[in-house]
């Protein structure tokens, strides 16, 4: 397995979404545009959801309209053909995209999130999926709730399996599995992680940690020793969940990026640049 490690970075989108003030779109681009320059391969800068519910991700198509082009491939999240059409509406000939759709592990945070079941949430997805390879867009599964849930408890890590399983039915696409309340130990992610691993190979599989219990660094730990190289973070720490009570942030890309270093991973990535763009994160918060 390669030394390399590839960071999908979060945190403008995923770690700007639970902000309580709404980020000013100039704030957002220049926060993209510095984390573009830092080596990060991949940075996921919005998404088309309902305004009424994320009210922090309306100027979505503001910001796609005004980042800066990078070698950068740029994703958003797309939950239905309706955010696929606000996607299409605002997508560049001169950005590399990335369509991400989610789902949850756990029914409760399904009928909570998505209002429908994880069965129904699946057959959702197909239609978006469907018409970005049309397009010749990249696509990305995200998987919620692989270790807890805030309504079901601790969630069974064959049910996990069987969620992505029946997500990459819909088409081979790489997979972020997400810790979203931050409860996850190493040794319930190794379990996760070894039961999903017979439906996914590790070179397809992303851990999306979140360090609100302090064991996110740990659970990439073991995670690396289980195959995987992708890691999904956000800068400064930002982010959360808006349906997950309580859990608030994401690992952070810096401490991370420490991490992989002291290790002896490549990773392509400027910690100085990291550290800049975690300045800028910290100062959206006051």
């Amino acid at each position: 397995m390669s030394d390399f490690v590839t960071l999908h970075e979060v945190g403008p989108r995923d770690g700007l979404q639970n902000e309580a003030r709404i980020i000013p779109v100039a704030q957002k681009v220049a926060l993209i545009d510095t984390l573009a320059q830092s080596g990060l391969k991949h940075i996921e800068i919005g998404s088309f959801v309902s305004p009424k519910w994320v009210p922090q991700m309306a100027d979505t198509a503001e910001v796609l309209g005004k980042v800066a082009p990078a070698p950068v491939q740029f994703a958003v999240l797309v939950p239905n053909m309706r955010g696929w059409e606000g996607f299409l509406g605002a997508a560049r000939v001169d950005v590399d995209y990335q369509v991400a759709v989610f789902i949850s592990a756990s029914e409760g945070f399904s009928q909570s999130n998505l209002n429908c079941s994880v069965k129904e949430s699946i057959a959702r997805l197909a239609p978006v999926l469907n018409a970005a390879r049309a397009e010749g867009i990249a696509t990305r599964g995200y998987v919620s709730c692989v270790s807890d849930c805030p309504f079901d408890g601790p969630t069974d890590p064959a049910q996990v399996a069987d969620t992505v399983g029946k997500l990459r039915d819909l088409g081979a696409m790489p997979i972020s599995l997400g810790d979203t309340l931050g409860r996850a130990t190493p040794d319930r992610i190794s379990a996760m992680l070894e039961a999903v691993l017979n439906v996914a190979p590790a070179a397809e599989l992303a851990g999306h940690y979140h360090d609100t219990g302090g064991r996110a660094l740990e659970n990439i730990r073991v995670s690396l020793a289980l195959g995987l190289r992708d890691f999904d973070s956000a800068v400064g720490g930002l982010g959360g969940c808006p349906y997950a009570p309580n859990a608030p942030g994401n690992v952070a890309t810096e401490a991370v990026l420490a991490m992989l270093t002291a290790y002896g991973y490549e990773t392509g990535v400027d910690a100085g640049i990291i550290a800049k763009a975690a300045k800028m994160a910290e100062d959206m918060r006051r």
